[in-house]
This record gives C-alpha cells, sequence and structure tokens, in this order.
C-alpha cells in the first residue's frame, strides 16, 4: 500500500511561520505575542480526545481523524506551531466503548490540567449527542458502540473558564472556534427520520434547516458571550466547508432530489451548511475587533472546482480503505487510520482521509487559510 511520508509537516510549520512573519528577512517573529491557544470545537480540531489505552483507538494505531502517520497533525496544531505557543493536548480524553460490541472496555473520562484543546471527535454545538456517542446505541445506531464523549460546545468553553482563576480568558489567549458539521450530520438522519415516518419533504426540509440555522445563531452566541465578554481578545472562527462536495454526499442526486447510498441529497446538505454559515457570520456581526471569521466554505468549493491550483490530485475519493475487508468498517474511519490501511494508489495530496476528513496534506491548507487571513488582519 502507499506510504505517507509526514516530513512535510514541519516544513510547513517553518513555511507558515516564515510566510506570516511581522519583520523583514531578518525578523521572522510574529507580530502578536501568544500565550497559549486555546481551541474548541470536533474532530476537525480534536489532538487525540479519545487516543487512551487500552482503547480501541490506541490499540488500532489512530489518534487523530486523519491519516494518522505517528507524527500527523490538524490544523490546530500547525497554527500553534506557527503562533510559537506551547503544542496542544486535549483537555479531556476517555472512550464509552461498548465492549460487547467492540471488543475493548471503555476508558475513564480524565481531565488534564494545562491541556487546552477541548475540542472532541462527535462534538455538536449545543446538543451532547453527536455522532459515535454511546446514547445512539438506543436509537439503532451502531455508531454508538465506539462511546465518543462529544461533549459539545457549550460545554467546552465552561469547562475551560472553570480552570482559570476569574473564569476568564487571558489576554494573550489565541482561541479557535470550528464547529457545526455534526450538527449537519445529526440533521441528515433526522431528515431521514422524518420521511420513514410519513413527513412530506418540503415540512421535513424546513424543520431541519430551521435547526442548523438556530445552530449557527447558538455558537455565534456563545462566542459573544462566553469568549469575547469573558476577556478575549483573538478569536479565530472558521465556518463549515462545502460539506455537499465531501465523498460522503458526492454519491448523492442533486437534481432529482432521490437519495442515494442512504444520503440525503447534496442540495439539502449544502443548503443546511450555508443556513448555519449564514446565521454564524450575522450573529458575530459587530465583534471584528476581536472575531476573525476565516471563510472555509467559500475556499473549500474552489478546491473542489480546482484541486490543482492547490496542489490536490483526487478530491472524490478518499484515501482510508473501508472496504469489505473489515478492517475499519464501523468505525470513524480516520480516526483509526493509519499508513497501514489505505486504499491502493493513495496519495499525499489527495484531500480526503475519509468520508469528510481531511488528509494531512488537506489540514495544511486549511492551516494555511488560516494563517493568512491572521496575517492580514494583523495577528501574525
Amino acid at each position: 500500500m502507499k506510504r505517507f511520508h509526514p516530513s512535510w509537516v514541519a516544513a510547513a510549520a517553518a513555511a507558515l511561520l516564515v510566510a506570516c512573519s511581522g519583520g523583514g528577512a531578518g525578523d521572522q517573529s510574529v507580530r502578536v505575542a501568544y500565550g497559549k491557544l486555546v481551541t474548541f470545537g470536533d474532530s476537525l480540531s480534536d489532538v487525540g480526545s479519545y487516543n487512551v489505552a487500552p482503547g480501541i483507538v490506541a490499540a488500532m494505531g489512530g489518534g487523530r481523524y486523519t491519516v494518522n502517520t505517528g507524527d500527523a497533525v490538524n490544523w490546530t496544531e500547525l497554527l500553534a506551531s506557527t503562533a510559537g505557543v506551547d503544542a496542544l493536548c486535549p483537555a479531556q480524553t476517555g472512550l464509552n466503548t461498548v465492549q460487547e460490541l467492540v471488543g475493548f472496555p471503555p476508558v475513564p473520562e480524565v481531565n488534564h490540567a494545562g491541556c487546552y484543546s477541548y475540542a472532541q471527535g462527535g462534538a455538536r454545538v449545543t446538543d451532547p449527542v453527536g455522532p459515535g456517542n454511546v446514547a445512539l446505541l438506543a436509537l439503532g445506531d451502531p455508531s454508538g458502540a465506539l462511546g465518543q464523549l462529544t461533549k459539545p460546545i457549550v460545554e467546552q468553553i465552561a469547562r475551560h473558564l472553570a480552570t482559570t482563576a476569574n473564569g476568564t480568558f487571558e489576554a494573550g489567549d489565541l482561541v479557535t472556534v470550528m464547529a457545526g458539521g455534526n450538527d449537519a450530520i445529526m440533521q441528515d438522519a433526522t431528515f431521514k427520520g422524518m420521511l420513514a415516518g410519513g413527513l412530506d419533504v418540503a415540512t421535513a426540509t424546513a424543520a431541519v434547516n430551521a435547526s442548523m440555522q438556530a445552530a449557527g445563531t447558538e455558537l455565534a452566541g456563545y462566542i459573544k458571550d462566553q469568549i469575547v465578554a469573558k476577556g478575549a481578545q483573538r478569536v479565530v472562527v472558521v465556518n463549515l466547508p462545502d460539506l455537499s462536495s465531501t465523498p460522503r454526499y458526492l454519491g448523492a442526486d442533486a437534481d432529482t432530489g432521490t437519495e442515494t447510498d442512504d444520503h440525503v441529497t447534496r442540495a439539502l446538505i449544502q443548503g443546511l451548511v450555508t443556513k448555519f454559515n449564514d446565521a454564524l457570520a450575522e450573529g458575530l456581526t459587530g465583534t471584528e475587533d476581536h472575531v476573525l471569521l476565516v471563510d472555509a466554505y467559500t475556499v473549500s468549493r474552489d478546491q473542489g472546482a480546482h484541486p490543482t491550483q492547490y496542489g490536490l490530485t483526487n478530491v472524490t475519493n478518499y484515501a482510508c480503505d473501508v472496504g469489505e475487508n473489515g478492517v475499519l468498517k464501523g468505525l470513524p474511519t480516520s480516526l483509526v487510520c493509519s499508513t497501514d490501511t489505505l486504499v491502493t494508489g493513495a496519495g499525499e495530496t489527495w484531500f480526503y482521509a475519509d468520508e469528510v476528513h481531511p488528509t494531512p496534506y488537506g489540514y495544511k491548507l486549511l492551516a494555511q487559510l488560516v494563517t493568512t487571513e491572521m496575517a492580514k488582519k494583523g495577528w501574525l
């Protein structure tokens, strides 16, 4: 199988630091001195919440939602290197696995002092039950056997504030927020359930759109009231990329409105994303002095339309093997994906590790987008 060689990671971080430095050729220091990076979000920002022994994720050589090369990092970790702060570590670890279903025992939740990456795979904005949460078993969803913690963003923020002396952020904190993807995925399931229950398409569509709009508004409110109002001076918020362009939804028929491979149409999922992003942007109006909203949605659509301009060679298939061999089947694929579980021919410049998560190269592109926008704002 194709082997990923992650040597570009260190080089990419160094290149980003040089490109975003505030001084001239002889001064590579950033314009702003940060004390630490505090991150809130979901799997796209998770630095190892479920990579705990003797859990199934650690046993399979996983840990992050990408191709786990051993030193694979996501965009928040690249940002930490660029900003010149300490490397990130997960603020909470654990797994509520169901041993009789996955073959591994649960691992107790542990909070880690001095670790400020609160992002967890499966996390939603407000609802505590996201993809992979054990509560889904009661609803007939076998993915719940993995037992992801899926602590929502509102709880992540509250946990951080509870660890500080005055319940506030420090002036030197750089804060990132990226969430909403799991809300869209769960609304996908809700939509199907509504149709199965006899609800018409128009009514079901309106209901899930309203839910996504509410989630975007809620996230904006948390950022304003629980982050900015609590003293954070620089908050980077990344909106949702275009999920309709991911392998998970590329199989859906956007023209006829029919469902393919048990997924909603691309048109519906794109509508969910735009409802969320529009509500998020509207809710953040007036916070520009302290909040940078990065438009990953527009860039992701351009990457899908013009991949070669971004050095991408494949934006439609996923690199991790989810075939009938069953090695990864039934698990959040890239969380336990390694260089030994790739499809034949998978390359380093493929964008997707699984149905929705980037490869290390995909995370590099996201980090470049964020750091470029931060440099424009004078934050790097």
